[in-house]
């Protein structure tokens, strides 16, 4: 199937989605286990990155050729932008095109000429340039928003106010490209800004979840959903295995999964950690002297979970599985209901001997005006 401007504009921006979730999913998630000390096995895993680069690099990327090829005066075709493109990318690795292949002495009928293909991380798509450099002008939206203005309606003209002719720009008007790539730029700084909610646990929340959140008080989250299409003919109660097993693969599940066996499920910061669990040992109970970490060792060494479950970096405790998380929380629960039962036992122990010295203040008073009147 040949895709036009549009699908490569939307693959474009899937690859971008794709990169935050390589970085802040998979690579920050082995950064951390390094800077920490922990004892870790690399997991191999794609990085997207030579991708993101062949399509949006500011001096050499396809986006970037198509810019250049929409402003250059003289004649403009598609040709023109696709030889610049294999001249390119003749050896890139991510690129081919029937040029390309010619020159690795590859036949593949599936490659029509006016075409290039791009190895994505999902897969190789194939991308017809006809009407790329039309598309990219983007002539359309201008003609419309000087339409619009010449329409002397005041909500149009405030609508599409570019539309003015006493604000025609001399400067030539950014591409559709362009506008999109920065678009996406906006995009990724806002994701990069927040805490992802994929992996770890919630400490202030009572009970357990796996989320990407750290330690602390709650921040501000990007969820990065990875949604799976059951079927091709979107039936409901069908599930076709190797359709969902290719797109785990393509969606880069698999590396995923193999980080989260290989880690750890959880990890906070010794001193929230020490703070919320510290009633679990009485060595910590209710004040403990000595530092964070060293807090966290005695009450963990007391609560005798198996070494391998445990991890101790430089600022962080780090627990293997979630079946160990629970069973913390629920050794706190019981504790806070024990520790509760002590707070009203000992208010209802101290509210019975005040009412009842007040009484026995009270009978001593009466009984002394009662015999003084005898």
């Amino acid at each position: 199937q040949d895709n036009g401007f549009e699908q490569f504009i939307i693959n474009y921006c899937n690859e971008k989605l794709q990169q935050v979730f390589i970085l802040m999913t998979l690579k920050e998630e082995q950064e951390e286990y390094v800077r920490e000390g922990i004892q870790w096995t690399p997991v191999e895993f794609f990085d997207n990155s030579i991708i993101c680069n062949l399509i949006e690099n500011s001096k050499c990327g396809i986006l970037a050729m198509l810019d250049e090829e929409c402003l250059r005066p003289g004649v403009v075709n598609e040709d023109t932008f696709l030889i610049k493109l294999n001249q390119l990318f003749a050896t890139h690795k991510h690129y081919e095109s029937k040029e390309t292949q010619n020159a690795r002495h590859v036949m593949d009928a599936s490659l029509p000429p006016q075409c290039f293909r791009i190895h994505h991380y999902a897969g190789k798509v194939t991308y017809n340039v006809t009407g790329f450099i039309e598309k990219n002008n983007d002539l359309l939206f201008r003609d419309l928003s000087q339409a619009m203005w010449a329409a002397q309606h005041t909500l149009l003209r405030s609508l599409f106010p570019e539309g003015d002719p006493q604000r025609v720009s001399l400067k030539l008007p950014p591409t559709a490209g362009f506008q999109f790539k920065a678009s996406v730029a906006t995009l990724m700084k806002n994701l990069y800004s927040k805490n992802p909610n994929y992996i770890r646990y919630r400490p202030w929340e009572g009970a357990p979840a796996l989320s990407l959140v750290p330690a602390g008080p709650p921040q501000p989250t990007a969820a990065l959903p990875r949604c799976i299409k059951p079927n091709e003919t979107k039936t409901a109660m069908l599930f076709t295995p190797e359709l969902v097993l290719a797109q785990i693969r393509y969606l880069g599940l698999m590396e995923n999964v193999r980080v989260r066996r290989a880690g750890y499920a959880f990890r906070q910061l010794y001193g929230l950690f020490l703070e919320r669990y510290k009633m679990l040992s009485p060595r910590t109970w209710p004040r403990w002297a000595g530092s964070d970490r060293e807090g966290a060792e005695v009450l963990l060494a007391e609560l005798a979970f198996p070494p391998e479950e445990l991890a101790f970096g430089h600022t962080k405790i780090f627990i293997r599985s979630p079946h160990t998380l629970f069973d913390l929380e629920r050794r706190r629960q019981e504790r806070v209901a024990q520790l509760a039962t002590l707070i009203q036992k000992t208010f209802r122990g101290w509210r019975c001997r005040t009412q009842y010295q007040l009484m026995r203040k009270s009978q001593i008073i009466i009984s002394a005006w009662f015999r003084g009147h005898m």
